[in-house]
């Protein structure tokens, strides 16, 4: 398989090459003495059509990057652009509808609603748009992620990964630009994880969709085209067509520069 090999340096192409970009994005919690500066001017672009997984240490601040470049969280300075639209110049009102029209969302905890079968759940967002989906679109993804036979179950009569499915698919069906997944395997066996990590890809290199990933699994990141290193509060490496080992080896390191580093604060 051939993957895009690239660096996220935002100064080194035009804007269009990018389907996120963020510009000295600096988010900080809290006031005066207490305040925690979690991201520290992060520039970085993720090109358009690629499977980009981002790997840190606990409170190195991935997670808030993926809410500040996703639009679920606006940053304390600097500009956050996804297909070419700077976010924070955007109302609340606008900012919604760009997530609801041109993003997909995967989390760890699924956030599907107990109360609506899987079919209402993965056709809700669009619901909402009233952009109502046909019920063969609907029952064609839902049978390509192994889920037509639940159609009408509630989530609380799926496994974890299949309620992982039904997140998936409801991602995938709006046909967005781009997809922000969180440990969107993190709860899953090994099995699981593996189905949705195919899914994934398959998203990128059939779909032309670009999908931003926050992971602690080296496995999970080798399936990308390149893993993102945060520590600090910002981006310390690029690694291209990562495999398994070396992406396990680099966090090592890193992990233990980290542990260091708070251990002097």
């Amino acid at each position: 398989m051939t993957r895009t090999v690239y660096s996220g340096d935002v100064s080194e192409a035009m804007p269009a090459r990018y389907s996120v970009e963020l510009r000295q994005v600096v988010k900080v919690y809290g006031e005066g003495p207490t305040a925690a500066r979690v991201l520290d001017g992060v520039s970085f672009g993720f090109p358009r059509r690629t499977f980009t997984a981002v790997m840190g240490p606990s409170g190195s601040g991935k997670s808030t990057l993926l809410q500040c470049a996703a639009g679920l969280d606006r940053p304390s300075s600097g500009s956050v652009s996804i297909e070419g639209v700077e976010l924070t110049a955007l109302d609340e009102a606008a900012l919604t509808r760009l997530r609801r029209d041109r993003l997909g969302f995967i989390f760890q905890s699924y956030n599907l609603v107990s109360t609506l079968t899987v079919a209402q759940n993965v056709t809700l967002p669009m619901e909402f748009a009233s952009r109502p989906i046909p019920a063969d679109a609907v029952r064609d993804m839902l049978a390509r992620l192994g889920l037509e036979q639940y159609a009408q179950a509630r989530p609380a009569a799926l496994s974890g990964g299949q309620q992982q499915r039904v997140a998936i698919a409801r991602a995938l069906l709006g046909t967005p630009a781009v997809i922000f997944a969180d440990e969107p395997t993190g709860a899953l066996d090994s099995r699981a994880a593996a189905d949705v990590l195919g899914l994934l890809r398959d998203a990128v290199d059939r779909a032309g969709r670009t999908i931003v990933m926050v992971t602690h699994d080296p496995v999970a990141a080798a399936v990308a085209d390149a893993v993102v290193f945060f520590a600090d509060g910002r981006v310390v490496e690029v690694l291209p067509q990562p495999t398994a080992d070396a992406v396990a080896a680099r966090m090592a390191r890193l992990a233990g520069g980290f542990s260091q580093r708070a251990g002097v604060r």
